[in-house]
């Protein structure tokens, strides 16, 4: 062990070991299982380090990382592990919001281990890695359906369709790799700075390209992150998750050296719309930005919710409006631009005026309505001919979907030239960089799940 690093219950036995070091230059509690096969079960002493490690993450006020291989609970040991497990859990809950949490998934990641990976708030996995609450035995006794291990975790279908880790890596240095990086965007606490980037691109240059990519049609498809990244400093952004719930766009990046998160719509994926999974996205992330003092910049271009009787009885009321909960509790320096569409509830979900932004902006072809002039049409003209239809459609287009009548009722702040986005973004942040937003003293608010 060398000299930056301090180890911690070095005594307690178990294929295991934590330790106080430094990770980029920055002090973290690093508790990490042994890279062995099989995979340990999780013994009571085991937890005991597990539960030494979050401890002294949250009393030190650093950042916390678990490297897990771990095949579950001891069954031998019964109700003492799932004690011990119990415990970890409570300590990684009360280290939420406080500081940044990490788990690098190396090998299994089982039962009581699997739940864990739920609490902290970035799970990194790596080709290695899988990960289960009831494992292809229970599957099997209570299904019927015969599966294997990998098939039921593994890392590329907990990234793809679960949301799980917000990326796949190669091994357990990759994952530190990955996990250095996105300390480079964090304070160590939730009272602490984030780390100012060095950066020679000028907060007032131009971005024309930012206007550029976006097609005329109102309906053509553009790739986003090529939007981010021109408006923020060069080399920059690195996107979360950016195999699920593509339909909406989460990112850490930095503008004028000051580390921002992203929350954009997904014009290539669904059009844009918000589904159950994207929402889910987006709010975990607005909420873990406001908690750590990231300012947010929300880049919109949406048509609404995505219809549909499936997402209706699979929740999207309940999961919908853990979005609008995230954005209406966050009290961090909130940026909004309108690049093109924002209809209906979808307009007020994406951080709108009306939900508390600071600053909103709107490029001067953006669409603000209750719906498009389509929608609009086959719903008040039903009875129309097709050139009555096609006459109020145009007229409604005229007169409603434009940035400018939102400007006059001061939904909108600024109508702007896309060229101007990033020097008119780094001003709203350099304005907003003292914000202070006093909440009314409760125990915690009741977040819809």
């Amino acid at each position: 062990m060398s000299l930056d690093e301090l180890g911690l219950a070095t005594q307690v036995p178990g294929p295991i070991s934590a330790r106080v070091r430094v990770l980029g230059g920055r002090r973290v509690s690093w508790l990490e299982f042994d890279d062995v096969e099989p995979a340990a079960p999780l013994t009571q002493s085991m937890t005991y380090t597990m539960e030494t490690a979050a401890r002294t993450a949250l009393e030190e006020r650093i950042p916390l990382v678990f490297v897990i291989n771990s095949a579950g609970a001891d069954i031998g040991e019964g109700i003492a592990a799932l004690d011990g497990w119990g415990r970890v859990a409570r300590s990684l809950t009360r280290c939420s919001g406080t500081v940044p949490t990490f788990a690098i998934v190396d090998g299994p990641a089982v039962s009581g281990p699997a739940l864990l990976l739920g609490l902290v708030d970035f799970t990194i996995m790596t080709k290695n890695g899988y990960a289960f609450v009831n494992g292809p035995v229970m599957v099997r006794q209570f299904t019927g359906i015969e599966i294997t291990k990998d098939e039921l975790g593994n890392a590329a279908s907990l990234e793809h369709n679960a949301g799980l880790p917000i990326a796949v890596v190669a091994d357990r240095a990759a994952g530190q790799d990955l996990v250095e990086e996105l300390l480079s965007y964090l304070p160590d606490h939730v009272d602490g700075v984030s780390p100012h980037w060095p950066t020679t691109d000028p907060v007032d240059r131009l971005c024309p390209q930012a206007g550029e990519l976006v097609p005329e049609s109102s309906t053509g498809s553009y790739d986003v992150r090529h939007v981010a990244e021109a408006i923020v400093d060069e080399d920059s952004l690195i996107e979360l998750r950016a195999r699920w719930a593509g339909n909406v766009v989460t990112a850490f990046a930095t503008i004028g050296g000051r580390p921002i998160g992203i929350v954009a719509n997904q014009p290539m994926n669904l059009a844009g719309t918000l589904d159950i999974p994207a929402s889910q996205k987006a709010a975990r992330f607005v909420a873990f930005c406001d908690a750590f003092n990231l300012p947010i910049l929300t880049l919109v271009d949406t048509p609404g919710f995505y219809p549909g009787k499936d997402l209706e009885w699979r929740g999207m009321i309940r999961h919908g409006a853990q979005l609008v909960y995230a954005y209406g509790r966050a009290t961090v320096p909130r940026i909004c631009v309108i690049l093109r569409k924002s209809y209906g509830g979808a307009f007020i979900v994406m951080d709108s005026k009306t939900m508390g932004n600071d600053v909103c902006l709107a490029w001067p072809w953006a669409e603000l309505a209750v719906m498009g002039a389509g929608q609009a049409a086959a719903i008040l003209q039903r009875r129309a001919t097709d050139d009555e239809r096609a006459a109020f459609q145009a007229d409604y287009a005229d007169r409603l979907l434009n940035p400018y009548i939102a400007a006059e009722r001061g939904y909108v702040d600024a109508v702007i030239d896309p060229a101007d986005t990033r020097r008119e973004v780094a001003a709203a942040l350099e304005m907003l960089d003292n914000k202070r937003e006093r909440l009314p003293h409760r125990k915690h608010g009741n977040t819809p799940l």
